[in-house]
């Protein structure tokens, strides 16, 4: 059995909680609760009978925890992983991993120095529709990749971002792309491979905050296909869609449903009896927009630290994604095509 304790107990608190509180997964159990603000970790401790701390550092000192979850603020991922490493124990934390390609490079060398393993949450990954679309492009049934596509159009008024004072801020949030389509971001790269280069444009358009709530970003990968990021908090009056699409010479898959969660396409010019029954079997309905995968993201992260099963999203892996996301920022900021690696200039995520 592995001991799972929390540092953050804000909004996503409630659904890992829920799963390690509830022993909805097998192996682990929640131990002990974490937050500068004790009301917000007593509510979760009294629901789940657990410790509640206001300092990580004393809530460690216990050693009996043998993963600590990060959840507070993206702004201050990098602060607390780094300050957590230096434990040994292994780490999850939720996305994004950090906000600037620095911070994400010393999470990693921190973690790697004192033997922490760290985990970054990435759980659309096993969200079982995206799993198939998985398999068959590791099938090679799309040919070469002619185009990738994701859109979140998701509802997010201005009561959502007055909750706290860092939402949709620069130096501690960033806007759409990094919070709510970091996820799809992450989706789009893994499936098309590696970017050469971004262009992008955003606005702010229905809320109040520093950064965008909506945002377009032209892409084309270095095996030669062409991407689209269609990313917005802006629509009314409730989420509309989460996807993604993959267009290749010899076939064409589409996951829509608001949480990447429903197979709406599944075309392929060596068309199988079997898949018939696909549109169907491989599509779920989540309760709300973080959809199942949390589930079988814990189940993973177990499954490698029990049984020593290969790990999916590393530090390494995680950090993919900050640098796109990163290189998208740098375009807004100039009006340029920006070819990556990239070292930003004048991006203001982070910062």
């Amino acid at each position: 059995m592995l001991n799972f304790a929390l540092v953050g107990c804000g909004r996503i608190a409630k659904r890992h909680s829920e799963l390690l509180g509830h022993n909805q997964i097998d192996g682990a159990r929640l131990v002990a609760v974490c937050d500068i603000v004790e009301a917000k970790a007593a509510a979760i401790g009294r629901q789940f009978d657990v410790p509640v701390f206001t300092d990580m550092h004393e809530m460690m000192s216990g050693g009996e925890i043998d993963v600590v979850v990060v959840l507070t603020e993206s702004g201050n991922h990098a602060r607390h992983v780094i300050e957590l490493a230096k434990y040994g124990k292994a780490i999850v934390v939720e996305k994004p991993m950090a906000l600037t390609l620095e911070d994400a490079d010393s999470m990693i060398a921190a973690c790697e120095a004192s033997g922490s393993r760290l985990f970054v949450v990435k759980q659309n990954r096993f969200n079982v529709p995206v799993v198939k679309l998985r398999e068959a492009l590791d099938e090679g049934r799309f040919g070469n990749l002619i185009m990738g596509t994701i859109r979140v159009r998701w509802c997010r008024d201005q009561s959502y971002y007055d909750q706290d004072a860092w939402r949709g801020t620069w130096a501690m949030d960033g806007g759409v792309l990094t919070n709510q389509a970091s996820h799809h971001i992450d989706l789009l790269e893994w499936m098309m491979g590696e970017v050469e280069s971004v262009f992008a444009k955003s606005t702010t358009a229905l809320v109040d905050i520093e950064a965008e709530d909506t945002a377009v970003v032209l892409l084309k990968f270095k095996n030669g296909a062409l991407g689209l990021i269609e990313a917005t908090t802006a629509a009314r009056p409730k989420d509309l869609e989460g996807s993604i699409s993959l267009l290749g010479a010899t076939g064409t898959v589409e996951v829509g449903g608001f949480a990447v969660n429903k197979l709406k396409t599944w075309n392929f010019a060596d068309g199988r009896q079997e898949e018939d029954s696909f549109m169907e079997k491989y599509s779920v309905n989540p309760p709300n927009v973080y959809g199942f995968g949390h589930q079988m993201y814990y189940e993973h992260v177990v499954d490698c630290l029990a049984n020593g099963a290969s790990q999916t999203v590393d530090g390494r892996e995680g950090r993919k994604s900050i640098q796109l996301i990163n290189a998208i920022y740098e375009s807004v900021e100039t009006g340029k095509e920006i070819f990556l690696p990239v070292k930003p200039v004048h991006s203001r995520l982070g910062r």
